[in-house]
């Protein structure tokens, strides 16, 4: 240790203004400034885990910022603003030395039908944070030893994301799509291998739980020669995602057993699906056939509505990168003023709720009413679109 030079860079008492020193080592002016940059910029526009609380932000914060890009869906963005900031506060209670209270994580499970956007609040709430985030599709995984990915080929896009940085990983977010594809195919437990179902479910398990796991770097499948990555995942928060079809019957039935006379006439007065959703708990996604396992290590379980005309016209016209703006933005380049009229937005939800695709098929449609002027682009210089025209291209 040399009490006349910095023992980060070098650089020697005489070239710096202050040389600071500490137990086994000195440290310049110019080398803190650098760590307060690099420790500022970790932390800037994000929830990014922070050295105090009140780095972190807030439920209501993160709630207000997932609204100005998805409609509705109230109840399920709240329970995930909150589950994403007790998880930070988990990762700032863990650097604590001498607590006495483990705090353990509560991995989340969002239940709701194609379109109503589960997927869109996970890529949201991926732009609002500041640490690893990745979307992984559950039908791609399969049974160790058979054709498909490894269940640690999760953790492989993890680290892709965070540059292979470990660390960096371990405090990261997965959010695990279609996770209702691998429900064991009966209630009883198969006898028989259950390749992509039982099995992948069996394999989740430790990964949820929380334990040190060897991941292959490029994914895929895991072969003896192969360089491993070994990745704790006691910090990383999972959350999954599934339309769980057939769910509403299966709550149905449980709901008829209570008492007698009970669901036919209440549900057919409230009837409605986002009335029995909101029934729904872990015992139905066990009839659906998801492992109890798995379930324990899900215990924050949420509900999307089901989407009406009226929140799929806000869709069209309301989040900053609603398809009504995607579309004008487009046409602006060729200098073409594009409008909707409210008459033709009701006519394309109209059409695509037909179809039973959700909001993800309010983009098809639109795409398929500008097709002709989008075609025709240079002979435009305005275009209002109304009712009319929008049904005309729809016959």
């Amino acid at each position: 240790m040399n009490p006349n030079q910095c023992s980060f860079c070098g650089r020697k008492r005489s070239e710096v203004e202050i040389l600071v020193s500490g137990n086994d080592g000195f440290i310049c002016n110019h080398c803190i400034e650098q760590a307060h940059t690099m420790i500022a910029g970790s932390l800037k526009d994000g929830v990014a885990v922070g050295y105090e609380i009140e780095d972190l932000k807030k439920p209501r914060e993160i709630k207000e910022f997932l609204d100005r890009y998805v409609i509705g869906q109230d109840q399920a963005k709240k329970q995930l603003s909150i589950a994403v900031y007790n998880h930070y506060k988990r990762l700032l209670h863990a650097g604590v030395e001498d607590r006495e209270v483990e705090l353990e994580k509560s991995n989340i499970i969002m239940i709701g039908e194609t379109g109503t956007g589960k997927t869109l609040l996970a890529k949201t709430i991926a732009k609002e944070l500041n640490v690893p985030f990745c979307i992984v599709d559950a039908t791609i995984l399969t049974e160790a030893g058979y054709v498909g990915e490894d269940v640690e080929s999760i953790l492989s896009r993890l680290l892709m994301v965070a540059d292979y940085d470990v660390e960096k990983a371990e405090r990261g977010i997965v959010f695990i799509d279609e996770i209702d594809k691998i429900a064991r195919k009966s209630d009883n437990p198969s006898l028989t291998r259950d390749v992509s179902g039982e099995g992948v479910q069996q394999g989740l398990l430790k990964l949820l739980e929380g334990s040190i796991v060897n991941v292959p770097p490029q994914g895929g499948r895991k072969h003896p020669d192969q360089k491993y990555i070994q990745v704790n995942t006691q910090n990383i928060l999972f959350i999954a995602g599934g339309a769980f079809d057939g769910i509403k019957e299966i709550i149905e039935r449980r709901l008829n057993k209570q008492a007698i006379g009970f669901s036919s006439e209440k549900l057919n007065t409230v009837g409605e699906e986002d009335y029995v959703l909101g029934h729904i708990n872990a015992i139905d996604l066990r009839s659906f056939g998801l492992i109890p396992e798995l379930l324990g290590r899900f215990p924050i379980i949420t509900y999307l509505d089901k989407l009406t005309k009226e929140s799929m016209v806000r869709i069209m016209k309301e989040p900053k990168n609603s398809i009504v703006n995607q579309f004008v933005e487009l046409f602006k380049m060729d200098e073409v003023d594009l409008v909707f009229t409210d008459e033709a937005i009701e006519a394309i939800v109209e059409e695509t709720i037909e179809k039973g695709l959700g909001a993800r098929g309010l983009r098809g449609t639109t795409e398929k009413v500008l097709a002709d002027y989008m075609y025709e682009i240079d002979e435009h210089s305005k275009i209002i679109l109304t009712k009319e025209a929008v049904l005309q291209r729809l016959s």
